[in-house]
């Protein structure tokens, strides 16, 4: 749901910019994104989201999985601790911690575009 999400962000913020070329996926995925109607400013903050997790990963691999599945995937705590085979408490602190730090990184993001 990431990708997806994410591609379409990208995807607006290029037709915004005119680039207007029509493009064409193999990813049925994608049209998920199709029905989605963001504003410039949602798709702004997407795509700062989308490169503050990029840099996240790097640094916290496991918190950023955290942050996959709770945000776009929708997973309710027990669900991620489940999945990641971790406990609730470490997916409730971990999830702390990355929500403050994408926080921090994506708004110095998007106040350095303007």
């Amino acid at each position: 749901m990431r990708h997806i999400l994410c591609n379409y962000a990208r995807d607006r913020r290029t037709k915004k910019r005119g680039g207007n070329v029509q493009h064409v996926t193999l990813d049925p995925g994608q049209d998920v994104a199709s029905g989605l109607e963001l504003s410039d400013e949602q798709t702004d903050e997407l795509t700062a989201l989308d490169e503050a997790l990029k840099r996240f990963e790097r640094i916290a691999e496991r918190q950023a999985r955290i942050v996959e599945c709770r945000f776009f995937g929708g997973m309710s705590v027990e669900d991620t601790a489940t999945a990641l085979g971790i406990s609730t408490r470490t997916v409730k602190r971990d999830w702390n911690f990355a929500r403050a730090w994408l926080r921090r990184e994506t708004q110095a993001t998007l106040n350095a575009d303007g």
